[in-house]
């Protein structure tokens, strides 16, 4: 089962991922929602739309901007709607 990690803590698990461009989104009922914070941070990709983030924290340590997900895709990525994906040493296997 695809498990997102970091500093030994499961941020996310889940057998319904869905894969795009290599990154692993998971559903948010998956997140361990206690080691996330909310990021005013966003990003504009040309075909899913505006991603915005969050920050992990992890026994106090913060990874800054670590989960990213599209609220409101644009309809070419319809199928992450609502999913998160992982990057800054945040590990997925």
């Amino acid at each position: 089962m695809p498990t997102a990690s970091w500093k030994g803590k499961v941020l996310a698990q889940s057998d319904d991922t869905v894969v795009v461009e290599g990154n692993y989104y998971f559903p948010a009922d998956s997140l361990d929602l206690s080691l996330f914070e909310d990021s005013a941070t966003t990003s504009v990709c040309p075909w899913k739309g505006t991603a915005s983030y969050k920050s992990v924290i992890v026994d106090g340590e913060r990874n800054k901007d670590a989960a990213w997900y599209y609220p409101d895709p644009k309809p070419a990525a319809a199928e992450i709607k609502g999913r998160f994906a992982f990057w800054k040493g945040v590990e997925v296997n």
